[in-house]
């Protein structure tokens, strides 16, 4: 059976006339940039710079804005972005009820929707929004392969951009104006200082999203994020530290009192 995880469509819906204004000054993509039928990724961080939500940011319309959660709940989403409302024009809709699943080709970074089904261009295939689809997940593979992360529910939180590779995403902007964790978002980016890497591993069993991989202790661990089954063990996106994230030697971790032999097969630049 399919992990309900990749399956369930986890949106917000942002509308209204400080839609907009309200999203730019939250989160780290520049929202005002994007054209209606366009999406972009995005964040919203905390004020440590550390990564509450990632997701897709499609904007619908010029005061309409959806937001695909990768990880977590749109529900508690909602709640917790509302506490920064004040007096802004807006509503915000938070919706379950949807499948996400795999569907034709659409060019990156475009969104159509027609009669309440939406689709999110990936490039090579879309990711489709409907109350009646078929749920699949062989866009995961897909997106593992291109280093698109995805947030398990206990890692929410606790990333900080440069890890998750967000830069090379565009998914963060550094002359858009004050967010929630700019300042530490920019010295980052011109200081350095991150010590954690977005990596694709293969992996000589099948392990679940969100498990911990020991290597001689948590400082060397290896954090997955979303993982997916192949013929050869399975494949997944994971935070490495700098040691793994450069060797091409094979290595021996530690899963449930498990053995898991772990090859780097791509490492994303911060």
């Amino acid at each position: 059976m399919p992990d309900p995880s990749y399956t369930t469509a986890e949106t917000l819906l942002i509308e209204g006339p400080d839609a907009v204004a309200f999203a730019q000054s939250q989160f780290t993509v520049a929202v005002a940039s994007i054209e209606p039928g366009e999406w972009r990724f995005g964040a919203w961080l905390d004020a440590q710079g550390r990564v509450r939500y990632l997701f897709h940011l499609a904007r619908l319309a010029p005061d309409r804005l959806l937001l695909l959660l990768r990880g977590g709940h749109a529900d508690a989403m909602k709640t917790e972005l509302s506490r920064f409302v004040f007096r802004a024009k807006l509503s915000m809709h938070a919706d379950n009820s949807q499948s996400l699943a795999t569907a034709d080709a659409l060019p990156l970074h475009q969104t159509h929707t027609l009669d309440d089904v939406t689709r999110v261009g990936c490039g090579d295939h879309s990711l489709v929004l409907s109350s009646d689809a078929n749920a699949n997940t062989r866009w995961h593979s897909l997106q593992i392969a291109a280093g698109w992360p995805w947030l398990p529910e206990a890692l929410l939180g606790t990333c900080l951009p440069p890890a998750l590779s967000l830069h090379r995403l565009h998914a963060v902007s550094l002359d858009k104006g004050c967010y929630p964790g700019q300042e530490i978002v920019a010295r980052l980016h011109y200081r350095g200082g991150n010590k954690r890497h977005l990596c694709r591993i293969g992996l000589s069993q099948p392990v679940a999203s969100g498990a911990l991989l020991e290597i001689d202790g948590d400082e060397s661990s290896i954090q997955l994020l979303n993982a997916t089954s192949t013929d050869r063990g399975a494949e997944a996106i994971a935070l490495c530290h700098s040691g793994f994230a450069c060797t091409d030697e094979l290595v021996t971790a530690t899963h449930d009192a498990q053995k898991v032999t772990v090859k780097r097969l791509e490492t994303w630049p911060a």
